[in-house]
């Protein structure tokens, strides 16, 4: 179970960070200062999750495996994000290179 607690967390946080970071482009018309301050505001919860996230994983996987399980978690959430947030269909192409970046995931946990 301990395997497992790091990448719940890991994907809460991101599920928070692509909204901070991505979540604003719906509003448009919102001033700049009101989209930063809302993102920031969303970024600190994604920290509260990031931050424990990694000192349990760091119990049960080497730092870098605990970073490629972050991004492979970002590229997922962020399919998910913009199709259903930004009404962003991904390519083939985009597909393609998240595989690609996926089968570098593979070489870092088989040392």
């Amino acid at each position: 179970m301990a395997y497992l607690y790091p990448i719940i967390l890991l994907s809460f946080s991101n599920l928070f960070m692509t909204l901070a970071w991505y979540g604003h482009l719906k509003f448009k018309a919102a001033p700049l200062w009101a989209a930063v301050m809302v993102s920031w505001l969303i970024a600190l919860a994604e920290y509260w999750l990031a931050v424990p996230a990694n000192r349990i994983g760091i119990a049960v996987y080497h730092p870098s495996q605990l970073k490629t399980i972050q991004e492979v978690i970002t590229l997922i959430v962020f399919v998910g994000f913009s199709y259903f947030w930004l009404g962003e269909v991904p390519t083939l192409k985009t597909l393609a290179g998240f595989a690609l970046i996926g089968a570098g995931a593979f070489l870092v946990f088989n040392r």
